[in-house]
């Protein structure tokens, strides 16, 4: 009796800190352990997290008063333990794909769930508050179960078609609709607001096939391991030629690259893209060129290429323009359906004399 006093005056004394701690081990645990495991056990990992949280959830929702108040029994103390872990699941799965994304160098991919956790570890009491209610550990554990889904089910179908994600979107439901019969059946207290539940479910559900099928979310597990602009590609056997500028520190750093181009001349785009081992698709350099007098993005060519997965640099492919003009440019690095993996920012400087070159191999 006393263990059980003495860990739940720890929990409840500490809780303010606790939980957003046990949040950002979650997301620290995935950036460890997946770039040192197979995939394979990396999903199995996510799995067990999904696991975790179902448990977790039922548990906090089903123990009645006596449960949580009766020390010594270990219903008491799996009840104490279960928002911690809960916390802890959440961090894992919610950074889960942000994770393939962030180690591929896709930052432009990566910021929505970047900007999604540092808020929730940002936001303690009111994190803590939401996080006590029914209706949204539910919400965001379908959310992570159709992320999870959508993640994983290209890598075993080799395919990243617009189907893959509503088979994913299917099996979430079919998934959640099963543990909450289960859920419901054991926790009556629930029950009043199972109709809200349902709803909040659907519009996830709804929302996240919208930003899908416009081009919003980016097609799992496909990323982008490099991109830039360069003055020439060749391919040399099996490594590419690329010939580009120096740059300054500064200019490295600093988003939106200078390229000078004698007139007239060809400006080369050079991207390599990761897929998972079988996995065959399209991929596609979309030119958009700004013209100033209209205030508009002028479309300048779309050329693509086929990749096939498995190469752990990513399948390397490229494209370029001679129609150049001064100004800025921007290149989408996008699937054949459109959905964008990338995007490449620059300007155009029109110069008589040629700049000096330093010619790298990838």
């Amino acid at each position: 009796m006393s263990y059980y006093l003495a860990l739940k005056g720890i929990y409840e004394t500490h809780e303010r800190w606790l939980m957003p701690a046990v949040l950002l081990s979650g997301v620290t645990a995935d950036f460890v352990t997946f770039r040192t495991i197979r995939i394979g056990t990396a999903f199995a990992l996510l799995g067990l997290y999904l696991l975790l949280a179902g448990l977790a959830i039922g548990l906090i929702n089903t123990s009645d008063a006596s449960g949580r108040t009766c020390g010594g029994t270990l219903r008491s103390y799996l009840w104490v333990a279960a928002p911690v872990v809960l916390q802890f699941a959440f961090g894992a799965l919610l950074s889960a794909s942000f994770i393939f994304y962030w180690f591929s160098g896709a930052l432009s991919v990566s910021w929505p769930l970047l900007l999604l956790t540092a808020f929730l570890m940002a936001s303690n009491d009111v994190f803590r508050r939401w996080f006590l209610k029914p209706i949204v550990q539910l919400t965001v554990y379908f959310f992570v179960l159709l992320s999870l889904a959508s993640l994983v089910l290209p890598y075993f179908l080799n395919s990243v078609a617009g189907w893959v994600f509503v088979l994913a979107g299917c099996v979430s439901l079919a998934t959640m609709y099963g543990y909450l019969r289960v859920l419901f059946s054991l926790a009556q207290d629930l029950r009043p607001i199972r109709t809200m539940v349902l709803g909040s479910i659907g519009v996830v559900f709804l929302v996240m096939n919208g930003l899908y099928f416009t081009g919003i979310i980016p097609p799992i597990p496909l990323s982008i391991r490099e991109a830039g602009v360069y003055h020439d590609v060749e391919r040399t056997g099996a490594d590419y030629t690329l010939l580009a500028e120096r740059e300054s520190l500064p200019g490295r750093l600093l988003p939106g690259q200078v390229i000078h181009v004698q007139d007239p001349g060809r400006v080369y785009v050079f991207s390599s893209v990761f897929a998972p081992a079988d996995l065959e698709t399209v991929i596609a350099h979309d030119w958009f060129y700004f013209d100033e007098t209209s205030g508009e993005w002028i479309d300048r060519g779309r050329p693509t290429f086929p990749i096939r997965g498995g190469r752990e640099g990513g399948y390397r492919g490229f494209s370029y323009t001679s129609d150049v003009d001064e100004g800025r440019w921007r290149v989408d690095i996008e699937t054949g359906r459109g959905q964008v993996l990338g995007r490449l920012r620059f300007r155009i400087e029109l110069v008589d004399e040629a700049p000096r070159l330093i010619e790298l191999t990838r």
